[in-house]
């Protein structure tokens, strides 16, 4: 058989084109399968950060700001670590951007602070002499959509087995409970306060302290947790 394709190189050539697309369909495949799955250490997101993601969406921060830190030293030099397809595993839309009229904000969290970011949200060219960016005083009297919040978190664990209610370290505890939407709407607000613990706007810590939490808050909550 395989000497009447060596008298044929047209089927020789056809013959060892389909040898090499198969093997390289099985070499390629499971490296796709294993970085789509999450990184170590990425989980999905609390309530509150997916409240402050919703504001993050709502006010178009994603149409100036990128979420994706491509393989260049220059990029890696001043945003960090580049991206791994992994690490977006739970990102429902995925927030990578086209374009960077500001800086990406991909590793975010591991260089700005929430006070940086109650300062800047609130004065950008006070904090970055020369920005651009508007300012967003709403975002301090806004209430968060909390209930919205919660019914995506719900809908993800239901319909995409995001593992929420799930002990992914094996030390007999949830790393991101969910449970009812009282427990919820309970877990969010001590992590509110755990935010505004470091803020100095008195107006916005009075208002998580009667139960309400201005959008500022979740924004914040959302940004430190890229990382």
């Amino acid at each position: 058989m395989f000497h009447w394709f060596e008298q044929r190189p047209f089927f020789f050539a056809v013959l060892v084109f389909v040898f090499i697309s198969f093997a390289g369909i099985i070499e390629v495949i499971p490296d796709f399968a294993k970085q789509s799955r999450p990184t170590v250490g990425t989980k999905p997101y609390t309530v509150l950060e997916l409240a402050g993601r919703q504001v993050y969406i709502q006010d178009s921060c994603n149409a100036c700001h990128s979420q994706l830190i491509r393989p260049f030293k220059s990029e890696t030099d001043r945003y960090g670590m580049y991206s791994l397809s992994g690490e977006y595993a739970y990102d429902r839309p995925f927030l990578w951007g086209s374009k960077r009229t500001g800086p990406d904000l991909m590793r975010v969290g591991n260089y700005r602070t929430t006070d940086w970011h109650e300062n800047h949200m609130m004065d950008p060219a006070g904090v970055v002499p020369g920005s651009i960016m508007p300012k967003y005083p709403h975002l301090f009297t806004n209430v968060t959509d909390i209930e919205t919040a919660y019914a995506e978190a719900y809908t993800v664990k239901t319909v995409f087995a995001t593992p929420y209610d799930v002990d992914l370290n094996g030390d007999g505890k949830f790393d991101i409970p969910l449970g009812t939407f009282e427990e919820s709407s309970a877990r969010v607000l001590v992590d509110a306060k755990a935010i505004t613990a470091d803020m100095k706007n008195q107006a916005v810590k009075d208002a998580v302290d009667a139960g309400k939490i201005p959008e500022i808050v979740a924004l914040i909550a959302y940004l430190n947790s890229l990382k």
